[in-house]
């Protein structure tokens, strides 16, 4: 229990009359990278806000950093941060104010420093004193990343943190993830791009009908792909092919 940030035994969530999640069981070890692989309407984002304190489980336990998400919110809140799909920015204030004004909220020293180090970190100088609105999308969710780690907190969530993004963007903000791990920041990332957790995820965990129908390192994700009967040369499956192979393993039971 002490390795892992996160963890996660028999979550269950409904909306009225529909299960969105039935029986969740993950873990999430310290400084990793873990991707929360799934369709739309798989029940990733439902995870995101039951770990995040935003909505309470029907059922189940989760701990984060160590705390109960359902009886020490605050305690959990304190450990974390949460980057949405769509970038909570303020586009009427510059970069520069816009982490500023967090760095205020957050009760630390010499706000204008600490925005300073994060804009030059994230490539953002040139813009710092630019209205947000005249950001692209790249731009903002670099800000967006960028406020969610002023404080340095021990672990973040990134819900689909390149949805909408060209693939120029994309690459970059993978650069600023690995960098977050390789400092010892645990990351919890939903996606439903295969190539993004094949390139970013210590640990893969795929969810489907809420459901996690399988999980592991890729290479163990690998060892669950049929092979083929006869190949003259050896070929690495990807891992989208695993993906749609173990989700038509599931369905077709």
């Amino acid at each position: 229990m002490q390795n892992n940030s996160i963890q996660v035994i028999g979550l269950q969530k409904s909306y009225k009359q529909h299960q969105v999640l039935k029986g969740v069981d993950f873990e999430v070890e310290k400084g990793s990278i873990f991707a929360l692989l799934g369709s739309n309407g798989a029940g990733k984002t439902t995870v995101v806000k039951i770990l995040t304190t935003l909505l309470k489980q029907d059922g189940g336990t989760a701990t984060v950093n160590g705390f109960d998400v359902a009886s020490k919110p605050d305690n959990v809140r304190q450990a974390i941060s949460l980057t949405g799909q769509f970038a909570a920015v303020d586009e009427i204030l510059t970069g520069r104010e816009n982490l500023i004004m967090i760095a205020k909220l957050r009760y630390l020293k010499n706000p204008r420093q600490v925005a300073d180090d994060l804009l030059a970190r994230f490539g953002l100088t040139d813009a710092a004193d630019r209205r947000v609105s005249t950001y692209s999308g790249g731009m903002r969710r670099r800000l967006d990343i960028a406020l969610s780690i002023v404080g340095k907190p021990q672990i973040i969530f990134l819900d689909e943190p390149t949805t909408g993004l060209d693939p120029e963007a994309r690459i970059e903000v993978w650069k600023i993830v690995k960098e977050l791990a390789d400092g010892g920041t645990t990351v919890l990332l939903t996606t439903q791009y295969l190539e993004e957790a094949e390139q970013l995820a210590d640990r893969i965990a795929i969810l489907h009908e809420g459901r996690i129908i399988a999980s592991g390192t890729l290479s163990e994700l690998k060892q669950l792909f049929p092979s083929a009967e006869v190949e003259y040369v050896e070929k690495q499956p990807t891992l989208e092919e695993i993906f749609l192979a173990i989700i038509g393993n599931k369905e077709g039971k």
